[in-house]
């Protein structure tokens, strides 16, 4: 049966959320996996034994921590500042190289999401836990270099990923769109989107059930809605009748 929206605060929402920020992979973008395909080669490159204790327990904490900027991820799983960065590099490349490989689609209804929101006077901006050189490599498989009105990832707000509140605000400072924080709404399939929306005071916290985690996860970390997935946003953000 599929999972219906359902708000969890009596708030209505309004047109006066004027900024939209979304993630990419899990909401917006369908990788299919990818990032715990990218990190096993990567893992393997410093020498973690597929099938080890070492390498399952690893694994589980890159599914634990989906959202967060990766090479914080590898920071906290290598121990040192030049293994994070080597794992770091070895991951890019690889999910590069699964990108180019045609293995990414847009979550089905998310393009037409965001032509809608912005056709409606909206701000949209694309947010990733990745690199930058990972996200474009995304935003040109897709051909989405102009579908938002700005792209984000953590060096462009200060070096801090999710689920810090780093890059909602950067979107909201560098955009104007917005005179209020409230005015923001956040979407994203992870534990730490939702954070990371709560933390810049979005209005708006929505999480979607196309990626890693599930309602529980998300709820229990501060959506104030859950959607089957972002297609069902600008629905969400019509006025009231």
């Amino acid at each position: 049966m599929t999972d219906q929206s359902t708000p969890t605060t009596p708030t209505a929402p309004t047109s006066r959320h004027r900024l939209i920020v979304l993630d990419m992979a899990g909401t917006t973008v369908a990788d299919g996996g990818l990032v715990e395909r990218a990190f096993e080669r990567a893992a393997a490159h410093l020498g973690v034994e597929p099938g080890s204790p070492d390498h399952a327990a690893k694994l589980r904490y890159v599914r634990d921590t989906m959202g967060e900027s990766k090479i914080s991820v590898f920071r906290h799983l290598f121990g040192t500042e030049e293994l994070a960065r080597r794992a770091n590099t070895a991951f890019e490349q690889a999910y590069g190289e699964l990108v180019d490989g045609g293995l990414i689609a847009p979550v089905p209804g998310a393009r037409e999401a965001v032509e809608e929101l912005r056709a409606g006077g909206r701000t949209v901006v694309l947010t990733t836990g990745f690199a930058r050189v990972t996200q474009d490599a995304i935003l040109d498989a897709l051909g989405w270099r102009d579908l938002a009105d700005l792209t984000l990832c953590p060096a462009d707000a200060g070096g801090r990923g999710r689920p810090y509140p780093d890059m909602v605000l950067a979107a909201f400072l560098r955009t104007g769109a917005a005179a209020d924080v409230r005015e923001t709404v956040v979407a994203g399939d992870t534990a730490y989107d939702m954070l990371s929306g709560r933390r810049a005071g979005a209005g708006i916290v929505a999480g979607v059930l196309t990626g890693a985690h599930d309602r529980t996860a998300l709820t229990g970390n501060g959506a104030t809605h859950v959607l089957g997935s972002v297609a069902e946003l600008p629905a969400l953000l019509a006025e009231p009748k």
